[in-house]
């Protein structure tokens, strides 16, 4: 069997604000399954945002240093959710990358980077 991802780690540090963004950008709710964790399905592979001190660890995470890389079917909705719900920094618009990809840049409020890709366009090499 080959080796599949099935989870991602996003270190944050308010769960609620996390919850309430990812569940905008995203476009669905995910769940909360403890503290401090809040899970978002993202096609088979777990978005898990996770406040370490809401879940009472002691070692406090810092923010990726490389961007987490989401497909969506609508792009522009992505973009005008991800702009709603208050990025730290996004791109000024949607751009078409020399690779053939439409996507956007940003970072959360946590100051993870993201992009958000469109999935008629997405690049696998």
């Amino acid at each position: 069997m080959a080796a599949r991802l099935f989870r991602v780690i996003l270190p944050v540090s308010d769960i609620a604000l996390a919850e309430r963004f990812y569940s905008r950008v995203l476009g669905m709710p995910g769940k909360r399954v403890s503290p401090g964790r809040h899970y978002f399905d993202c096609g088979g592979t777990i978005l898990a945002c996770f406040d370490a001190k809401a879940d009472g660890d002691s070692i406090i995470p810092k923010a990726n240093s490389e961007h987490v890389y989401f497909a969506v079917n609508d792009l522009e909705a992505a973009y005008d959710r991800a702009i709603a719900a208050e990025c730290q920094w996004i791109e000024d618009k949607i751009m078409s990358r020399a690779w053939g990809e439409r996507s956007f840049y940003a970072k959360d409020p946590f100051g993870n980077p993201i992009c958000v890709v469109d999935e008629g366009t997405m690049f696998r090499g």
